[in-house]
């Protein structure tokens, strides 16, 4: 019977790990206070729903910036220069290995590549959010140049919402990959962000 040996190292640091779970925090209730929101009457309750969505995107924003200072100062797998790899991505999809076994320790290439997707969307979420913020409630750091400016409304509202629909499939897609990953592969990876540790198979024995 043959046996797959698993080689462990620690990859992800412990403030990567927090910033990624501070981040996948506040996505997911920016997107459950919006999708209640958006079923219920207007209420009170509602009115609650939307402050904190309101605060919430100011706490994603905080670890945003978080993530981006880390990834420039951080360590090598913190780095964004970690998720930045288009040859290898172009090398991926010329041999078309989309969903193919992790080799290396750090990301895997089409992994880093909708890590950067999903970074672009999170700060145009952030930003047309704040502009949001600024022109319906009249507060945020956008409020000099926005704050009730209501015909400029549907220059944010447009792509803030498109991009929430994009943010919760993206959410589907990652926790489906991850399961996939490991059912197909045998390689513990959900752990990853938690643990820090990454496992990848040795020769077969």
């Amino acid at each position: 019977m043959e046996v797959q040996a698993l080689s462990r190292a620690r990859v992800y640091d412990p403030l990567l790990r927090i910033i990624h779970a501070w981040n996948a925090l506040f996505v997911v209730l920016l997107l459950a206070s919006s999708q209640l929101a958006a079923l219920l009457e207007f209420s009170w309750e509602t009115a609650a729903l939307w402050r904190l969505h309101l605060w919430c995107g100011y706490l994603l924003f905080v670890g945003l910036v978080a993530r981006l200072v880390w990834g420039i100062v951080g360590p090598p797998h913190a780095r964004l220069s970690d998720l930045w790899r288009p040859a290898v991505w172009l090398e991926a999809v010329r041999k078309r290995q989309f969903f193919s076994p992790p080799q290396a320790m750090g990301h895997h290439p089409m992994a880093s590549l909708a890590y950067v997707m999903f970074y672009g969307m999170a700060w145009c979420m952030a930003v047309t959010g704040l502009a949001l913020a600024a022109i319906d409630q009249g507060v945020g750091p956008l409020y000099d140049a926005l704050g009730y400016a209501f015909e400029s409304k549907a220059w944010f509202r447009t792509p803030h919402d498109w991009l929430e629909e994009l943010l919760l499939a993206f959410v589907i897609v990652h926790l489906a990959a991850l399961i996939l990953h490991e059912r197909r592969h045998g390689i513990p990876i959900a752990q990853a962000m938690v643990s820090g540790y990454q496992y990848r198979k040795e020769n077969e024995q």
